[in-house]
């Protein structure tokens, strides 16, 4: 069972840091498709459209590490969300 948790940008003032620390996590940076496993971690710059999914029956875990100067939620655009947090909310 596939679920696309998220798929965001983030516009102006925070970089992102994924790690996994449990579970596999599908990501999609820009153009590029990763998976990730316990303890690899990924990067997202700003302005990066990204996109975090869990394709397997195991529960994933990551933390998720927000760098910049201001590290409020309202400078994401969200594009699709399972949660309803669509469009910007």
């Amino acid at each position: 069972m596939c679920h696309t948790l998220l798929q965001s940008l983030d516009l102006n003032v925070s970089e992102l840091h994924w790690v996994v620390v449990s579970g596999e996590a599908s990501i999609v940076r820009g153009d590029q498709e990763l998976t990730l496993r316990e303890n690899e971690s990924t990067f997202i710059p700003i302005g990066m459209q990204h996109r975090l999914e869990n394709r397997r029956e195991q529960s994933l875990r990551i933390i998720e590490v927000q760098v910049g100067s201001y590290l409020g939620e309202d400078d994401i655009v969200r594009l699709e969300d399972r949660y309803e947090r669509t469009p910007n909310s």
